[in-house]
Parts: C-alpha cells; structure tokens; sequence
C-alpha cells in the first residue's frame, strides 16, 4: 500500500530500475510495510518550475495507510534523489497523505 510517485523535470535518469528498486526498499523499511505491497512510479521530463526557473527540480508524492515519518522521509529521499539524479535537495518537494484503509484498493477490494 505504500506509493512513491517522483516526477523529475530531467528527461531521463541514468539506471532508472535501480533508483525504482532504491526507493521500494527505503519506503517499506520507513513505513516498516512489507515491499511486496510497495509501488514506485518514475516520471521524467514533466515540465515544470521551481522558484521561477526551470532547473533541474523534483516532486515526490508519498502515500500510505499510516506508517509515515515525514522528517526521516523527507531527509532520506532528498538524499536518494539528489545523488542519483544530481537535483539538489533545496529543489525537491515532497508531499505526503495517510490515506484511509477504505480509500485504497487492491486486489479487487479495499484494505478497510
């Protein structure tokens, strides 16, 4: 159940599938979840701006039914982003929703 969506505004990461796998491992171990219920989504090249330019920025959205540390999150993902994309920490942003067991399906139900 837990999801790391990262939109980066590069238009590609050098050995995306590792940085996908990186990022699972860290989200179950922080969300103390099981990985085979994590997901992770890339997204390059999404146009966008960050404090008026368009440098190299990054968005990251997290979810989960419970379980998130948005400090230790926010501190290790940055870290993550930043040296495997090179997008500079002070140009990353991260949002995070705790989602209702009710309000998140799998496997042809929900999980409340």
């Amino acid at each position: 159940m837990p999801l790391i969506n990262v939109r980066v505004s590069s238009s590609s990461v050098d050995n995306a599938n590792e940085l996908l796998k990186e990022l699972s491992s860290e989200l179950s171990k922080l969300t103390g979840k099981p990985e085979k219920y994590v997901m992770t989504l890339l997204q390059t090249n999404v146009p966008m701006t960050f404090g008026g330019t368009n440098h190299p920025s990054c968005y990251i959205e997290i979810k989960s039914i419970g379980s998130l540390h948005p400090p230790e999150m926010s501190k290790s993902f940055c870290k993550i982003i930043n040296s495997r994309t090179g997008i500079t920490e002070d140009r990353i942003y991260i949002g995070f929703e705790d989602v209702a067991p009710s309000q998140w399906g799998f496997n042809g139900q929900t999980f409340g």
